[in-house]
C-alpha cells in the first residue's frame, strides 16, 4: 500500500468560526478523532461526528469534521456516507460524493473537511457524538493530455468556477 496522504486537525480558531456558521450560537465541541480505518483491510477511512444529532426524513445538516488531508499530487479524497447508515437509512450526502483535491490542504480555510448530509429515506436517523457517520477513500487520478489547467485554489466549493 502506497503512503500518500496524511489527516490533520485544523487550527482551533478555524474549527470554532467554521463550528458558529454551521450553527450558530452554539459553541464549538472537543474535536472529534482524526478518521481511521477500523480494519487492515479496510479502504475506508470512518469519518466520526463531533456532535449528538437526529435527522428526519427529508432534513439536511452541515458537518464541520475538523479535519484536513495533506494529499500527494495525484490523489483525491472521494467522501461517502457510512455504508451502514445509507443502506439502511438512505442517508446521502447532499452533493452524492465529497472530492477532496490535494490543493484543498492550501485553501484559506485550512482545507477543513465539512461533510453534508442528507436524509433521503423514510425514518429518523440518530448520530451520537464520536459515531463513525461518514469515510472517505483516497483514489488515483489521471489528466488529460491536453491538460493546461495553471489556476490556484483559494477556497473550498466553488472556487474554481470561471
Amino acid at each position: 500500500m502506497q503512503r500518500i496522504a496524511q489527516f490533520m486537525r485544523v487550527s482551533p480558531e478555524r474549527f470554532r468560526a467554521d463550528w458558529a456558521e454551521a450553527f450558530p450560537g452554539a459553541d464549538a465541541p472537543e474535536f472529534p478523532p482524526l478518521p481511521r480505518r477500523a480494519t487492515a483491510g479496510s479502504a475506508g477511512y470512518d469519518f466520526f461526528s463531533p456532535l449528538d444529532f437526529d435527522l428526519a426524513p427529508g432534513e439536511t445538516i452541515l458537518v464541520p469534521t475538523g479535519a484536513r488531508a495533506r494529499i500527494d499530487a495525484g490523489w483525491v479524497l472521494m467522501l461517502f456516507p457510512r455504508s451502514g447508515l445509507g443502506f439502511k437509512y438512505r442517508l446521502q450526502l447532499n452533493n452524492t460524493v465529497g472530492v477532496v483535491d490535494a490543493d484543498y490542504f492550501g485553501a484559506k480555510n485550512e482545507g477543513h473537511i465539512f461533510v453534508k448530509l442528507h436524509n433521503a429515506g423514510g425514518r429518523s436517523i440518530s448520530v451520537r457524538r464520536g459515531e463513525a457517520f461518514a469515510q472517505g477513500v483516497f483514489l488515483p487520478f489521471g489528466i488529460a493530455t491536453d491538460d493546461a489547467a495553471d489556476g490556484e485554489r483559494t477556497g473550498g466549493f466553488g472556487s474554481t468556477d470561471e
